[in-house]
């Protein structure tokens, strides 16, 4: 089982070689590991290339749900309240991760054959469906946009994210990164469409023409996604249907309760931002782009990937998300013109994103590598429980549209998040009270 016991030393001149090197390490359950981790090459950067164009079509409509939250209140849903409507693209993340126990448990035996297809066609079916409800129908967008589409995302990113570990280990931070980056570009592309086809094509084709966007990116990713190797043999459906082996370590955990705290707010900013700049009376220019704003910022995660690679997931993890919760409490509390919302966007879109982009790598330090796929869906049922109370949970301190306010809203958001770094800080302190300690 794993434990507590000293994980690998900061790299050393031997670790150090070239990209295309192979890797041996040890597992966090103190044996070798059987895999070579290529840590390079074409065909480990055509997954990264794959698992990218997955995030870019799945994650980016995630991230744009600030424009969807918007025009569902004001033209489709207007009878709706704020938290029926966040609770829309609550259920997306909670069916994205909630089944990600299990999704994980089928990649780890049987790789992402099945799964990355069968999710591909669901998704595009989803957004189809998108386009064809009618105004005021809110359980029709609740089947389609929330529960089908949730549902075929979670057959993509589970395994996309785990086949990275496939591939890499010392350099699985930045890997993963980049692959995250993904999520960010396509939460600046898709916005950005929706603004501009929803006037001039209406609705309905405008979420067309994202899901034919879409199937090309998915396609290629079927085509590119693979996997090295599967579990042990042995590693079978008698072990259960969820991997729970990952509990027995306190630094696990601890990251589950963290994972917990922090998804029940970090997406509060991304669904509630636009209608906070249009009720500030923030000029359309600015306000109908802002989530563009902060999701572009969010593909500068790349470079906290890349101090990762250096000195550990979790260390770089925490600074940013301490980061993340006092920007909303020092920054967007008192905003309330055009410049100090656009600097909080961009600022809080790096910062927040560090956690998504490094979470899989500290789950996969302190897991077989055979076994990731089962752990990290244990850590996102977590983060589903969160996300579906969490958005619904801000939405009900929002409940006059004529004069919403939003203090309590931001103060909750604010604190959540610092209290969920705190988490972390614990967590590292499990494994060493060194400060030069790489975990």
């Amino acid at each position: 089982m794993a434990t507590l016991d000293p994980l690998p030393i900061p790299a050393n001149d031997e670790e150090k070689k070239s990209e295309t090197s192979s890797v041996k390490h040890q597992d966090s359950e103190g044996g070798t590991d059987a895999a070579e981790y290529p840590e390079g090459g074409l065909q480990a950067w055509l997954v990264i290339f794959g698992s990218f164009l997955a995030l870019f079509s799945t994650w980016g409509i995630i991230n744009s749900y600030g424009v969807f939250h918007d025009y569902y209140a004001t033209v489709l849903l207007p009878n709706s309240s704020s938290s029926t409507i966040s609770l829309i693209g609550a259920l997306q993340l909670f069916f994205l991760y909630g089944s990600s126990p299990v999704i994980g448990r089928i990649f780890d035996l049987y790789g992402p054959n099945i799964l990355l297809p069968l999710g591909s066609l669901i998704t595009v079916v989803s957004l189809m469906l998108v386009s064809l409800c009618q105004a005021n129908e809110t359980y029709q967008f609740f089947l389609t946009h929330g529960l089908l589409f949730g549902f075929g995302v979670t057959l993509i990113f589970t395994p996309v994210v785990a086949a990275a570990g496939h591939w890499f280990h010392r350099r699985r931070p930045f890997a993963i990164g980049v692959m995250v980056s993904g999520s960010s570009l396509g939460g600046v592309i898709y916005p950005i469409v929706l603004q501009r086809l929803i006037p001039t094509v209406g609705f309905p084709w405008a979420v067309r023409v994202i899901a034919f966007i879409n199937l090309g990116c998915l396609i290629v990713s079927c085509a590119t996604v693979k996997t090295r190797f599967r579990s042990k043999p042995g590693q079978n459906w008698r072990e259960g249907l969820v991997d729970l082996s990952g509990f027995r370590d306190p630094a696990f955990c601890l990251a589950c309760v963290a994972t917990f705290i922090l998804f029940y707010a970090q997406f509060v900013p991304y669904f509630y931002i636009e209608a906070y700049a249009n009720y500030r009376h923030v000029t359309s220019a600015i306000s109908k782009y802002i989530v563009a704003i902060m999701n572009a910022a969010g593909v500068a995660r790349i470079l906290p990937s890349l101090l990762a690679v250096q000195y550990g997931a979790l260390n770089v993890m925490i600074p940013a998300t301490l980061l993340s919760g006092i920007l909303v409490l020092a920054l967007w509390l008192p905003s309330h013109g055009a410049i100090p919302l656009t600097i909080f966007s961009a600022l809080y879109g790096v910062f927040s994103g560090v956690l998504l982009a490094l979470l899989p790598a500290y789950i996969g330090a302190i897991s077989p590598t055979e076994r990731f796929g089962g752990r990290l869906g244990c850590v996102y049922f977590f983060a589903a429980v969160a996300s579906l109370a969490g958005t619904p949970t801000a939405g009900a301190f929002v409940q006059n549209r004529q004069d919403p306010g939003y203090t309590s809203l931001i103060l909750f958001t604010g604190l959540m998040i610092l209290g969920g770094a705190i988490i972390l800080v614990v967590a590292r302190f499990l494994h060493s009270r060194s400060l030069v300690y790489k975990i």
